[in-house]
């Protein structure tokens, strides 16, 4: 069974069709959309501050969400994939936007609409991802302007493709 518990009173928001994986953590203020799933070993701590999640909100195996003690909430939109092992803490992000694995998103940074950022890249605090952009490196750069094949072949694929694996795992 996942971690699923209040914080000062507090309980965690999740709707009957998101997937919640046996050992992932979700605890405290922490608000979901529709159709989200979170997946092994994903913790998402809602101890300090709040945690609030769109619809079609995908954090996967070993994804860390956290946020500031009285300074930086987390706000994630809809649409958004945050890969494997990535940390976002205390940050905006917002709509049809990818995570890469591994990659860190730290306090105050705003990750802007139909935007990448690459695996293992390192978004330093206050940074902000203008919409249509690829980030890479460390710290995160622009590389290139996103083209609509990538969004739609990578950023709605792979949340559409999170929805369907959830599906999978319901089923059991």
């Amino acid at each position: 069974m996942p971690i699923i518990k209040p914080v000062k009173g507090i309980h965690p928001i999740i709707p009957e069709d998101c997937y919640v994986a046996d050992n992932a953590t979700i605890v405290g203020e922490v608000t979901m959309g529709n159709e989200c799933s979170i997946w092994f070993n994903a913790v998402i701590r809602g101890d300090v501050h709040f945690i609030k999640m769109g619809n079609k909100v995908n954090v996967q195996d070993g994804a860390i969400i956290h946020a500031t003690y009285q300074k930086s909430p987390t706000t994630i939109g809809n649409n958004v994939s945050i890969a494997h092992n990535a940390i976002v803490h205390g940050c905006t992000i917002k709509d049809n936007v990818l995570i890469g694995m591994g990659s860190i998103i730290m306090d105050d940074c705003i990750i802007e609409s139909n935007s990448i950022v690459a695996a293992g890249a390192v978004v330093t605090k206050g940074t902000i991802v203008k919409s249509g952009s690829i980030y890479a490196g460390m710290p995160a750069k622009k590389i290139k302007d996103i083209s609509e094949e990538l969004i739609s072949g990578e950023i709605n694929r792979i949340a559409n493709n999170y929805v369907k694996y959830s599906g999978w795992f319901k089923e059991e």
